[in-house]
C-alpha cells in the first residue's frame, strides 16, 4: 500500500482472485487480508449482465489495479474491498 495518488495513499488492492461456483470472488489483498466478495449484487446493473454466465464469470482476471473480465467489465478496487467480508 505504498502507492499514492493525488497525495493520498491507495486503499488495499487485490493480489489474488479466485472465482467460485456461487458467483463469489475469493480475494487476497496486499495488506494480507483474505476476503470474499458476493458478485451477485452486481447482477442488477446492465453492464454486469454477462457475469450471470458462470463460464464467463470464471474468466476473471487481475492486474495491478483492478479485477476485470474484459475491456467493458471491471470492478473498482475500493468497492471490492469495502463490499467484501473477511474470511
Amino acid at each position: 500500500m505504498d502507492e499514492i495518488i493525488y497525495g493520498a495513499p491507495l486503499g488495499p488492492r487485490a493480489t489474488e482472485v479466485i472465482p467460485t461456483d456461487n458467483f463469489e470472488l475469493l480475494l487476497t489483498f496486499n495488506n494480507g487480508e483474505h476476503r470474499k466478495f458476493d458478485a451477485t449484487a452486481l447482477f442488477q446493473y446492465p453492464m454486469y449482465e454477462p457475469l450471470k454466465n458462470i463460464g464467463f464469470f470464471k474468466q476473471v482476471k487481475l492486474d495491478r489495479m483492478c479485477v476485470y473480465w474484459n475491456d467493458d467489465i471491471d470492478i473498482c478496487p475500493d468497492t471490492l474491498y469495502e463490499q467484501s467480508v473477511p474470511m
